[in-house]
């Protein structure tokens, strides 16, 4: 979490056994400029047809849990109750999941528009704003294998656009470490 932070400029780069200090006292801080939550992707299950099992974690998580009734109806009751009347101080919201082709994306714009009416536009494939606040997607921390190190840029890899479109969008909202 902290190499995506201090590559999109929210935290500076240190050294690497400092980082996750970092990172810890940036969780743990109440009253600090960072808070943390999940939206949907953490904190439920969605039943799976073609497997007849229940999956908590993999892709599609979000648009396949929207794509029902129910998980629809759990997602707008969630993001209405909790993203709706966000504190005027709240500029910018960095959101750990990018997905297959954006999908975790798409799927958290709509919700976004849904909770928060207002005249909302993509800043680019991964940020969007309402004009008070930036939502800005990035690598999830807990991607496997080369997602994290290509979206960093480590790589070279396409994925590495992503990050820089991402640390783009932090830059122009204004916020800064």
């Amino acid at each position: 979490m902290s190499k995506i932070l201090a590559h999109i400029g929210l935290i500076p780069p240190d050294q690497p056994d400092r980082m996750k200090k970092n990172v810890d006292h940036l969780i743990a801080d109440k009253s600090g400029r960072f808070h943390f939550a999940s939206l949907i992707r953490c904190t439920v299950e969605r039943y799976d047809r073609k497997s007849s099992s229940w999956k908590g974690s993999g892709g599609g998580m979000l648009d396949k849990f929207i794509a029902t009734p129910f998980g629809t109806s759990v997602a707008i009751n969630c993001t209405t109750t909790f993203l709706r009347d966000l504190p005027i101080e709240t500029r910018l919201i960095v959101m750990f999941g990018l997905g297959t082709d954006l999908n975790y994306v798409s799927s958290a714009y709509g919700l976004f528009r849904r909770a928060r009416p207002g005249a909302w536009k993509m800043i680019n494939s991964v940020a969007y704003t309402d004009g008070k606040i930036t939502v800005v997607h990035v690598e999830h921390f807990a991607s496997q294998g080369a997602l994290i190190p290509n979206w960093l840029g480590e790589n070279a890899h396409p994925r590495s656009n992503l990050g820089l479109l991402s640390k783009a969008a932090v830059q122009a909202s204004g916020v800064s470490r």
